[in-house]
């Protein structure tokens, strides 16, 4: 199996032309919603216990690219997030580190010395997040200055705009070059999900993605209303299944925005080993993108462990 997306896959010809990638796209199945949402909603109700749910809350913990996307962000809020990604709780060592910490890309210099030494990434949003709306050359130079300064990954956002018109061979060459300027850098790929309308849209998107390069497709950039939610990660999650059985290729996946809970993050996990399999239950194949989640995820991991919930000065406030 291969782990890095390669243009002579099995289907690298789908992108030779306009028409054969629209025909490709318009040719998936289309998505039964009703069955779609039944299925996620089924996988929710799953019920994990003891020994199973404190693996599931340090593999959820190990999966966090623990964030801060906000205007106001400054080195030092940087260097205090990068310390809790690294240490998330002080008072247990024995709690793993989060996978990364995402910010803009003027402070990726500042995360990667705040995780220097660990296994912490750095991931930069990129491509005038999060909107998106920027020409080609301004957009690639901030995937540059972002690897430049140390990015282990990034986070673009597609043109949306170009998308939802059709314009698929657009958006295509968009990731590939978006690709080509990441370098050794890994590639998740947002659609905005909630921007995309219909499920046959997100589906459409998530192949789109695969084919262009993508080693990470991803829910959303948590800037707006309708984030990750439980029936269109499984979608995406079935999308990278059937892609890694067609082209031998692995992708990963990252719902963000909107998963608050450890009861949440449980689900799912449910749902990632229920849908693509336990290749996918690892931080490299699989994050959660979010802010306040690692909160709740240290509260429940030291309720498992002693019994009861800690008072509310127990974790530090992002």
């Amino acid at each position: 199996m291969s782990t890095t997306p390669s243009p002579t896959h099995a289907l690298s010809d789908v992108a030779a032309s306009d028409a054969s990638l629209r025909r490709f796209l318009h040719g998936l199945p289309g998505v039964d919603a009703v069955g779609l949402e039944a299925r996620a909603a089924a996988l929710g109700t799953r019920s994990i216990k003891t020994t199973a749910k404190a693996y599931a809350l340090d593999l959820a913990i190990s999966m966090v690219d623990l964030t801060t996307l906000e205007g106001a962000d400054t080195p030092g809020k940087v260097r205090a997030l990068g310390a809790k990604a690294v240490l998330p709780d002080p008072s247990d060592r024995t709690a793993p580190a989060t996978a990364a910490v995402c910010v803009y890309p003027d402070l990726v210099e500042a995360a990667k010395k705040a995780v220097a030494g660990s296994t912490v990434k750095v991931a930069s949003v990129a491509t005038a997040f999060p909107a998106g709306r920027a020409p080609l050359e301004v957009k690639l130079a901030d995937v540059r200055a972002a690897v430049a300064a140390g990015a282990d990954e990034v986070d673009m956002v597609i043109d949306r705009g170009a998308f939802l018109a059709g314009h698929y061979l657009t958006v295509f060459e968009e990731i590939t070059a978006v690709k080509e300027a990441c370098g050794a850098a890994r590639l998740k790929v947002i659609f905005e999900t909630g921007e995309l309308s219909t499920y046959d849209n997100i589906r459409r998107a998530s192949w789109l993605a695969m084919l262009a390069g993508a080693d990470f497709i991803k829910t959303s950039t948590g800037k707006v209303a309708v984030n990750a939610t439980p029936a269109n990660t499984l979608l995406m999650l079935q999308a990278v299944r059937e892609f890694r059985d067609r082209t031998g290729v692995q992708i990963g996946v990252k719902p963000a925005g909107g998963i608050r809970t450890a009861k949440d993050a449980v689900k799912f996990l449910v749902i990632v080993n229920e849908t693509a399999g336990p290749d996918w239950l690892d931080n490299h194949w699989f994050r959660f993108g979010a802010s306040s989640l690692l909160n709740d995820l240290l509260m429940q991991r030291q309720k498992l462990a002693t019994g009861r919930y800690s008072g509310p000065d127990y974790v530090t406030v992002d």
